[in-house]
């Protein structure tokens, strides 16, 4: 399972990281963690084939997880030779139904009937759901938002931990024990702190209580970005790598680390 850190920023424009998106393959399997502004481009800089998707799993609703969805679509529908057959599927918390079905008022019926089949699926939270005969997702409630998951992919080789937005959580950190590879937001600084985002401290405090293999960073707000995220994380998580993420960067799960 291979997991390329596509999008590592926030919503604040920066020149380096574009918004929240996250390229996970595993065979036939083209996943994306979240599709936040600037995903299509950033997929096509890194060479991802992005044409052939078959998943895009939305940790919450704020735009910057979500905004490229419908550009996605309407590039699949318009720009691929031959055009497209292969199913689509859209997963999210409850509520991306619905949310798809109002952003489909604005931009039009083809949101919903691309020219390809398009699924759209509240998934429950805790309950395994297959995406194949070996990897299924599960998804786990944190404090962001009333909607906001964390998501976890488990395969054969080892299980993808992605906390999507989230504050502090003794209880996710026993949901996502002994996970192969941690992928956790960190958006500020401890002098900025926030009870709906991390900090690179209690990130490294989220993997040492998980039990986790590895962690990589991501989601920097630009305060946080001019210090030194890993070595912060780093001073409470000592039990495997560290690395804070740039778009672009390449990890793989269960075939020896980066």
């Amino acid at each position: 399972m291979e997991l390329v850190t596509v999008g590592t920023g926030t919503v604040a424009p920066s020149a380096s990281r574009t918004s929240a998106c996250h390229w996970v393959s595993r065979g036939s399997l083209k996943i994306l963690l979240d599709c936040g502004a600037g995903a299509l481009h950033r997929l096509a800089q890194f060479g991802l084939p992005w044409h052939d998707v078959t998943h895009v799993i939305v940790s919450h609703f704020h735009p910057d997880h979500w905004g490229e969805l419908p550009m996605l679509v309407y590039a699949l529908k318009y720009t691929t030779v031959p055009p497209r057959t292969d199913p689509l599927v859209v997963l999210g918390p409850p509520g991306v139904v619905r949310l798809v079905k109002k952003l489909a008022e604005g931009y039009g019926p083809w949101l919903l009937d691309p020219g390809f089949p398009i699924g759209i699926l509240d998934v429950r939270d805790r309950e395994p759901f297959p995406l194949d005969g070996d990897v299924s997702l599960e998804t786990f409630p944190v404090p962001h938002t009333p909607e906001s998951v964390a998501l976890s992919l488990t395969a054969p080789e080892g299980r993808l931990v992605y906390t999507g937005d989230t504050g502090p959580s003794r209880d996710l950190a026993r949901w996502a024990s002994g996970a192969d590879l941690l992928l956790a937001e960190c958006s500020l600084p401890a002098d900025q702190a926030i009870d709906i985002h991390l900090t690179p401290e209690q990130a490294g405090e989220l993997a040492r209580d998980a039990g986790v293999r590895r962690l990589v960073l991501t989601h920097f707000y630009p305060p946080v970005e001019t210090s030194d995220p890993a070595r912060a994380a780093g001073a409470r998580f000592k039990g495997g790598a560290i690395t804070a993420a740039r778009d672009g960067d390449r990890f793989t799960i269960g075939g020896g680390g980066k």
